[in-house]
């Protein structure tokens, strides 16, 4: 395997609410290798946006380390970080909000390379009709505003900006949350194509796992800012380690009503967390207080990441992979 294009060790972030210290992210780590889609999955609040905004400097750290191609990049200077912004971008959720509703398209995306490299005018306007049309907007997009684009159109122009500046790294931040299903569709398939055609490295966050797993290489798995389990997509999905990713699994939509009819009747007859054993939820399985799997060891001690039998996964959890042996053999009886 070669060396990662980007490295998250031991990554925590806190928010002070009144005298308290909320910690959004508590030492996560993952890295991403140079051509690799990996995802971020958890519920909301578990951590996803904040450790990606965190990667760009948008939020402080309170402590770790982040290494961008070998460089450390945990507390870059002002010209600095317009340095690592021609080598990583971002594709935010909302593209009614992302872009500027005052600047035509060609002003938007013209704005980065102005920003970060200072080519000359010429030099611009060519990369401005390369990425419009790589993007699938006809030219004549270059004069209009984003009033004037549908929902998908303005994902799009949102995807070209990001590439302007020739990136290394995209984060897609719920880059497809806000777009119906077949519009979404196209933006997963433009994100696969271009990553082909740009050598394009992503950090995709996401909660449609059904999402997660079609772009997703690798899936790392949050849950109140930790890692509970991470490891290659298919074997995430077909096989999880976790007894949390299990119940996201679980808890996920399908359009086809006989397959969530199913998932809902397993929800309903899986058994409840007991909270008798609860300890002061200092040293404990952030999870517990949910799993159905819990036991005395899970309210007493805080699990840390160890692999799992399968190559290259790591799991947070006290219980596995006995938990998956003992739900496997309550389902077949």
């Amino acid at each position: 395997m070669s060396n990662p294009l980007l490295q998250v060790q031991d990554l925590s972030v806190g928010f002070r609410q009144g005298r308290k210290k909320i910690m959004a992210v508590n030492g996560a780590s993952f890295d991403i290798q140079p051509g690799e889609t990996v995802g971020l999955v958890g519920e909301s609040g578990s951590g996803k946006s904040t450790i990606a905004n965190a990667i760009l400097g948008l939020v402080p750290i309170t402590s770790g380390k982040i290494t961008f191609a070998g460089e450390d990049v945990t507390n870059l200077s002002f010209e600095e970080r317009r340095k690592f912004y021609r080598n990583t971008q971002m594709v935010f959720q909302d593209p009614y909000s992302s872009l500027n509703p005052m600047r035509t398209i060609g002003q938007t995306l013209e704005e980065p390379i102005q920003a970060l490299s200072g080519a000359e005018r010429g030099m611009i306007n060519e990369r401005v009709l390369t990425m419009l049309k790589r993007v699938g907007l006809p030219a004549e997009a270059i004069n209009r505003y984003p009033r004037e684009l549908s929902g998908g159109q303005r994902q799009r122009v949102a995807i070209a900006r990001a590439l302007m500046a020739s990136p290394k790294l995209v984060i897609c931040d719920e880059a497809t949350s806000a777009l119906d299903l077949s519009v979404q569709a196209q933006v997963l398939n433009l994100l696969k194509d271009l990553q082909k055609s740009e050598g394009l490295s992503y950090l995709f966050v996401s909660h449609d796992l059904e999402v997660v797993r079609h772009m997703c290489d690798r899936v790392v798995v949050l849950y109140q800012g930790r890692v509970m389990e991470s490891g290659l997509s298919e074997d995430i999905f077909v096989g999880p380690a976790h007894p949390y990713t299990d119940v996201l699994q679980r808890a996920a939509l399908d359009p086809d009503p006989k397959i969530q009819l199913a998932r809902r009747l397993q929800l309903n007859s899986s058994p409840q967390a007991h909270n008798e054993n609860a300890g002061n939820g200092t040293a404990q399985c952030p999870f517990a207080p949910r799993c159905a799997h819990a036991q005395q060891q899970c309210w007493q001690e805080l699990p840390s990441l160890r692999p799992t039998e399968r190559s290259g996964g790591q799991v947070a959890c006290l219980r596995s992979p006995e938990w998956r042996q003992k739900t496997h053999n309550d389902s077949s009886s």
